[in-house]
């Protein structure tokens, strides 16, 4: 028996999810398919899991040095048992509200693989979806006006190095550990890399870096990676960039291995337990019935407009799949997006210059915009303003002062081209500057915008006068 939608979404991550509820709004009937757990990778692998292990970590290194504060209390110990344990409930009471959500939007949710059918007694166009379900009965056919395809991503290997879950492993075997390695070769100094070195430095264990690139965060601004550099070596984190790894010399026995990294012209030979590797993510375009149609493909990533169509119009593909950001509050967006264009309200297409990019490590990094390096690349002049936490009394109340935000403006326009920022709770504070992006506003209304005191947010006040060369505190 054949089922008939208006939208059927294959994937039903943070993407997928988001864009049916926003379907439902809109009166269209609805369905998800999902081959495992609605959240996708954000909710189950990815974003709410990692930062509930950052969060544990955080707390553990603040109870290690409660004495700062004043707090005489017995030596901390770590239960890393109880930190899985909170982290699977967090995990679990979102999990819930998801459900309760998609419930509440009265959408379909298939169980199973989905994959897209070309011309066939079911439609004269490409677009029907066959389920294989994933309690072995027979396959389901949805037969839409519209599929969006919101499939995500999973973790990149490294040729030559095969993850076997006990000395190599990536992000998904790193959540699931039952305990913490003394020691860990991490491979790639992208955000996932950062977000786990630092928790697990903060965890006691034992962290080498090793990015192929000249600097960590490849995407971000020069001296915000130069900063974190310096930060992280503080937690006695080795970061050793410019290494080519060579996987031809991986050796694995008597619970360690070893890998050889060309670096400073030098081979240089690494140890430890285990090596996360942490070199990206590829694009689940694969077996989903993409030849049964005439989507375009890029590298593997589904290539669509700014309205998030293939080249069979009435197909969308958005979230990791197209590659881009790869940002659950991006793919959110343009979930949003895509449905609003199926529903025929004209909506505007995303500025990516505008949507902030987060880090969570410790220290945390945020960023929206163009960094001074991109804008100058762009025939920008450019002017910068940077202001230290150390000068913020917040900072200093919290016992985390290192850092800064930087404010890149057009020196011509005085426009805001893009906002950095290094230091505690900037994942939160990123978001004035996100906004400022959207207004087209300049460092002159940040600064007229009155800032609480003492508060951290004090310091894009104070960044936006630097920028003028008119900050009061420093």
């Amino acid at each position: 028996m054949a089922h008939e939608y208006d939208v059927v979404i294959i994937g039903g991550g943070t993407g997928g999810y988001v864009a049916a509820i926003r379907a439902s709004q809109l009166g269209l009937k609805t369905a998800i398919v999902e081959k495992e757990a609605l959240g996708g990778t954000c909710l189950h692998k990815g974003c709410i899991p990692s930062k509930a292990l950052l969060r544990s970590a955080e707390v553990f290194r603040t109870v290690k040095r409660s004495e700062e504060f004043g707090i005489e209390a017995e030596k901390a110990i770590l239960n890393f048992n109880k930190v899985q344990q909170r982290k699977a409930g967090v995990v679990d009471r979102l999990y819930k509200g998801v459900q309760q959500l998609i419930k509440k939007g009265k959408i379909d949710v298939y169980d199973g693989f989905g994959r897209i059918l070309g011309p066939s007694i079911f439609s004269p166009l490409p677009g029907t979806v066959s389920v294989e379900m994933s309690d072995g009965s027979e396959n389901e056919m949805l037969v839409p006006k519209n599929v969006i395809i919101a499939t995500g991503s999973r973790t990149k290997s490294l040729p030559g190095l095969d993850i076997d879950d006990t000395y190599i492993i990536t992000s998904d075997e790193a959540l699931e550990m039952e305990r913490l390695p003394s020691s860990m070769i991490i491979i790639g100094g992208g955000v996932i890399g950062i977000e786990w070195a630092s928790m697990l430095a903060d965890f006691g264990v034992e962290v080498t870096i090793l990015e192929y690139a000249e600097q960590l965060l490849a995407a971000e601004d020069q001296e915000i990676a130069k900063e974190l550099e310096r930060l992280l070596k503080k937690k006695n984190i080795n970061v050793v960039t410019k290494a080519k790894v060579q996987p031809e010399t991986c050796l694995k026995g008597d619970g360690m291995v070893k890998i050889s990294a060309v670096a400073d012209g030098q081979i240089k030979e690494f140890a430890a337990e285990k090596i996360l590797v942490a070199v990206g993510r590829d694009p689940n375009s694969n077996n989903i019935g993409l030849q049964n149609t005439d989507i375009e493909l890029d590298n593997g990533f589904i290539k669509v407009n700014e309205y998030y169509q293939t080249k069979e119009s009435h197909i969308y593909a958005i979230g990791d799949v197209i590659g881009g950001l790869q940002l659950a509050h991006a793919a959110s967006h343009e979930g949003v997006k895509a449905v609003e264009h199926i529903a025929g309200q004209d909506p505007s297409p995303i500025t990516y210059d505008h949507v902030p990019k987060c880090i969570y490590s410790t220290p945390e990094i945020a960023s929206v915009g163009l960094t001074e390096y991109q804008a100058k690349e762009k025939g920008f002049k450019v002017k910068t303003g940077k202001f230290p936490f150390q000068a913020i009394g917040k900072a200093l109340i919290f016992g985390d002062d290192d850092g800064f935000v930087k404010i890149v403006s057009d020196a011509d326009t005085n426009d805001i081209l893009g906002v950095h920022m290094i230091g505690p709770n900037v994942t939160d504070l990123i978001s004035e500057a996100g906004l400022a992006r959207v207004l087209d506003a300049t460092p002159w209304e940040i600064s007229h915008t009155v800032h609480p005191h003492p508060s951290l947010g004090e310091v894009m006040g104070e960044a936006a006068l630097a920028v003028d060369g008119r900050a009061i505190h420093i």
